[in-house]
């Protein structure tokens, strides 16, 4: 598990979407825009979602547990800033029943613990003077 600092964890805490790819057992890729909130109990990406069990991305992690999970946007377009990080990991279906079923974390929920994080444009823009 690839940890987090503490410029990443800020980002993801100041947005509220980002993007999951997964593949199926085939290798056959699949991207969608999640709701997403960081944990920061396991330092993972706790991914909901209606009716999430039954969606393909959960079929996917069934199959095939390595996803990607992005977040970006552009803090100014002039001048041009973009920002974002790259999660690659593993991930897990988790279900407790014991948890409330409303709302977008109801009681299933995607777990992506990160393997490797690339970000961007966090401490310092890109497109920076030189």
């Amino acid at each position: 598990m690839q940890t987090l600092n503490q410029q990443e964890i800020a980002y993801l805490e100041s947005q509220r979407l980002g993007r999951l790819a997964t593949a199926n057992a085939d290798g056959q890729p699949h991207a969608t825009p999640v709701g997403y909130r960081y944990n920061t109990d396991t330092g993972t990406i706790d991914i909901g979602g209606y009716n999430l069990a039954s969606t393909r991305k959960a079929r996917d992690i069934r199959e095939n547990p390595s996803v990607s999970f992005v977040v970006d946007d552009l803090e100014s377009i002039k001048p041009w800033r973009p920002r974002g990080i790259t999660i690659r990991g593993s991930a897990v279906l988790l279900h407790d029943p014991e948890t409330s079923g409303s709302g977008p974390f109801g009681s299933t929920r995607i777990q992506v613990t990160p393997e490797r994080v690339v970000s961007w444009g966090l401490e310092t823009p890109v497109f920076a003077a030189r």
